[in-house]
């Protein structure tokens, strides 16, 4: 009896239940199309810090020496400044 009213119920509602187990089956694609696409970029981001781990430090040198170039000239820019305001009857407040 109970089998025969699934039956029933399946052939009532066939549209339903295919257009259900499709959407199962595009969900589970979809699912293990992202979980592929974390897999190649996990793969490639480890590639990248194999070989490219010598590139990376002198790459982070050539910042730091940068860096210090650019605190230097910093300084250097605000003893201009000073200097030249002195010779100036204004204020370094009015300038702000």
């Amino acid at each position: 009896m109970m089998v025969e009213a699934a039956k029933s119920w399946f052939k009532e509602n066939q549209t339903l239940v295919v257009f259900l187990v499709a959407q199962g089956a595009a969900l589970a694609t979809g699912a293990l199309y992202g979980l592929s696409y974390m897999v190649r970029l996990e793969s490639r981001v480890v590639t990248l810090e194999t070989r490219g781990s010598s590139h990376l430090a002198e790459i982070n040198n050539r910042l730091t020496v940068t860096e210090k170039e650019t605190d230097a000239n910093k300084a250097s820019l605000n003893r201009i400044i000073e200097i030249m305001l002195r010779e100036l009857p204004v204020k370094r407040e009015q300038l702000k």
